[in-house]
């Protein structure tokens, strides 16, 4: 005989064969009975609520056309040429023009890169940070001038506060250094927590310890850091943070923040000749690093942003207001966005990433309303001259310099026989195409 027994929950448990499945049907259900949390006990579910984006503008046939293929003229000549292993994706007025994939999660393998594979962004995954803290901010339950030491009494230097963690202006050491030379057991994962209490405890210890808010210097330690004030201050894990205010409202079906739990579900990374770059100690701290997601996604996320849909356009002006300016020139930071400010008034505002041999760049042109999105899971410093893209959309430079840590020029990055400049120019898309 067989029986299928329903909790109230409406959840079903396995079919049961068994002759005495009526005996077994009766002292279930009493252990049911008795298990059950009263009406007052059992916890609400949460409802999350889905954000739904507006529909894209309308974008020409001709300009289509044009966009599309001035892109598949880069993309033939420069990432194909050089066995691309990822995503790319260019948009215009929230509508895809020009999308392809390629490669394999696994090298060799055949589990083939599509829409749906989810990559690490690496420090690109500053930018979800940032807005998480911003969310917060606009949301009444921080100011951006608070010290840290507000939330973290323990922690010992006195005019750090969110903003300066935020522009990377704190003068705190980068913990992706501090934490081997102190001596951390690398059989250890490093937590959010563990670069906090070091910084507390073995202060007389760092070096390079700059005074708050004197310059602007690129550090891993201001994000892992912010991701912990994300959890002090909604009481929520940031993994699950994220999730619930931003991946699925926003039906980021692909986009998630890595924990340890996913490491046997992630694509690996592999340096430029497809060997494998294994995880190690520093693979556990979020904030700076560990969002995994789509160029598909991250297209989402770029117009969840743009629209207004979750941050006021005053919240903007916070994340987009240059703060390192004590240095000339178009490159600067705002709170989580490193952008090129151009003395015509142009703005680009993008990040890049790159962790061990995952690099990504995300590009986002606010007056033309377009976006360049590309990720591989295979090191490749030509995903950055994806830039240049920009000059389709109207003209904005000449060449791409180096950005930051993620850019900095690697006999690795650059494929036989190709010179960066080789890389950066192609078939239709030059400064003086004003498109």
């Amino acid at each position: 005989m067989s029986v299928a027994i329903w909790f109230i929950s409406g959840k079903p448990i396995p079919r049961i064969n068994c002759r005495f499945s009526g005996l077994i049907t009766v002292v279930l259900f009493l252990l049911a009975c008795n298990g059950r949390p009263s009406h007052k006990e059992k916890p609400a579910l949460e409802v999350i609520k889905p954000l739904l984006l507006p529909a894209p503008l309308p974008v020409s046939a001709p300009e289509y056309e044009r966009i599309r293929n001035a892109c598949m003229k880069w993309y033939d000549s420069t990432l194909k040429q050089i066995g691309f292993n990822g995503g790319i994706l260019v948009a215009k007025k929230g509508n895809i023009i020009f999308e392809r994939y390629s490669g394999t999660g696994h090298l060799p393998g055949n589990d083939s890169i599509d829409e749906h594979t989810p990559l690490h962004i690496a420090s690109t995954s500053k930018t979800f940070t940032a807005m998480a803290v911003l969310k917060l901010y606009q949301d009444g339950k921080l100011s951006l001038d608070d010290e840290f030491s507000k939330y973290f009494p323990a922690f010992n230097y006195p005019g750090v506060t969110i903003r300066t963690l935020l522009n990377h202006r704190s003068g705190l050491p980068n913990y992706i250094y501090f934490m081997e030379n102190l001596g951390w057991d690398k059989n250890k994962l490093v937590t959010n927590t563990d670069v906090l209490n070091w910084l507390i405890n073995r202060k007389s210890e760092l070096e390079n310890i700059a005074p708050p808010n004197l310059h602007f210097s690129y550090c891993n330690t201001n994000y892992a850091l912010l991701a912990l004030l994300v959890e002090k201050v909604s009481g929520t894990l940031f993994p699950e943070y994220m999730q619930h205010h931003f991946f699925i409202p926003l039906q980021m079906k692909n986009t998630f923040v890595y924990t340890r739990e996913d490491s046997n579900s992630i694509k690996p990374s592999y340096d430029w000749k497809g060997r494998l770059m294994p995880l190690n100690f520093l693979d556990a701290v979020y904030g700076d690093k560990n969002i995994y997601t789509t160029p598909r996604d991250m297209l989402t996320w770029d117009r969840a942003i743009s629209c207004n849909l979750i941050f006021s356009p005053e919240t903007l002006v916070q994340a987009y207001t240059p703060y390192s300016n004590e240095k000339p020139g178009i490159k600067n930071y705002g709170l989580g966005w490193r952008m090129d400010i151009y003395p015509d008034g142009k703005k680009i505002i993008f990040h890049n990433g790159w962790w061990h041999g995952s690099n990504s760049t995300f590009i986002r042109l606010l007056e033309d309303s377009a976006t360049i999105i590309v990720i591989g899971n295979r090191f490749t410093r030509v995903i950055y001259y994806a830039k240049i893209l920009a000059n389709i959309f109207g003209g904005y430079y000449d060449s791409v310099a180096d950005d930051e840590t993620e850019n900095q020029k690697s006999p690795d990055s650059i494929p036989p026989g190709k010179t960066e400049n080789n890389n950066l120019r192609a078939p239709g898309v030059s400064k003086k195409d004003s498109f």
